[in-house]
């Protein structure tokens, strides 16, 4: 008789878990998994939105004296946290609902390191889920766009939106990287321990607190940028008379362009995400609980 447990599965059988999830994942077929990415890429973009609208208002803005000063009563940490709790829905979406995100299937290679899927398999499933990222990212972009969601709070969202993107384009390329990294680092752990889980709400809150820390810390997701700068840059194609209404509230913003996005955020920010995924997480604990399961 098998012993029944409600506990939640041991390190050992998540690592099990994902190594039988990157095989399924890496074997689905074209349309499934472009359709679902598709999905996570709008279900990040919610997440974005959510986060952009609680941290209208409370964005650190250039006093006249070049210091930084802040024009709402929250701290810069609380107005973070805050931000960085609610963007958690992004993934909660992702996991429960059932999609596929480019950042968390960076685990795919723990299935590829035991020999379970080819390397090609790997590379197939990371082009067509970053591009349904991508196509899913822009699609609510647009759906945003035209809801002129921006100009809620007296335009403080949009203010948000520019200047979530500005900051995103201005980074440095090793800059870019390293947040890269150390943010897919918290990602992955975020879904590695929701292989841990036994119920909807232990992956619920398995995800908040990896999340939370990411935003609250400023590290760069691939996916999420997808959506922060594209939607910036529309407003800014579709509607450039309020970009210049609120120019005065959004330093560099002639800096936000679609090259500036790709080769100073998006590039740099996903071979970030990739190192962070694989080598920070899926690799050492592939080192730690499968090297040597079947020997």
């Amino acid at each position: 008789m098998s012993e029944i447990r409600i506990d939640a599965f041991l390190p050992s059988e998540m690592a099990t878990r994902a190594e039988y999830l990157g095989v399924r994942k890496a074997e689905m077929p074209f349309v499934t998994m472009f359709l679902l990415a598709m999905m996570a890429g709008a279900f990040i973009g919610l997440g974005a939105i959510f986060a952009t609208t609680i941290s209208a208002g409370s964005m650190a803005v250039s006093a006249p004296d070049g210091s930084v000063a802040f024009n709402a009563g929250l701290p810069y940490g609380m107005s973070r946290l805050l931000t960085g709790i609610v963007f958690c829905l992004g993934l909660i979406l992702v996991v429960v609902g059932g999609a596929e995100l480019f950042t968390g299937n960076n685990l795919i290679v723990m299935a590829w390191a035991s020999g379970k899927i080819t390397g090609r398999m790997v590379l197939r499933n990371w082009g067509i889920v970053y591009l349904g990222n991508f196509v899913g990212s822009i699609a609510i972009a647009l759906l945003t766009l035209m809801s002129k969601q921006y100009t809620f709070g007296g335009n403080s969202v949009g203010v948000a939106a520019l200047k979530i993107a500005v900051g995103k384009v201005n980074l440095e390329f090793w800059q870019a990287l390293a947040l890269g990294v150390l943010c897919n680092a918290l990602v992955c752990m975020a879904i590695w321990l929701t292989y841990s889980a036994r119920s909807t709400m232990d992956k619920i809150v398995a995800i908040i607190f990896p999340i939370t820390a990411f935003v609250a810390a400023g590290f760069e997701h691939s996916v999420a940028n997808m959506y922060f700068v594209p939607y910036a840059l529309l407003i800014k194609i579709f509607n450039p008379d309020f970009v210049i209404s609120v120019a005065d509230k959004v330093p560099g913003i002639e800096s936000l362009t679609w090259s500036a996005f790709f080769l100073n955020n998006l590039i740099p920010v996903t071979i970030g995400n990739i190192i962070g995924g694989t080598l920070l997480v899926a690799s050492i604990y592939w080192t730690v609980f499968l090297r040597n399961k079947d020997k």
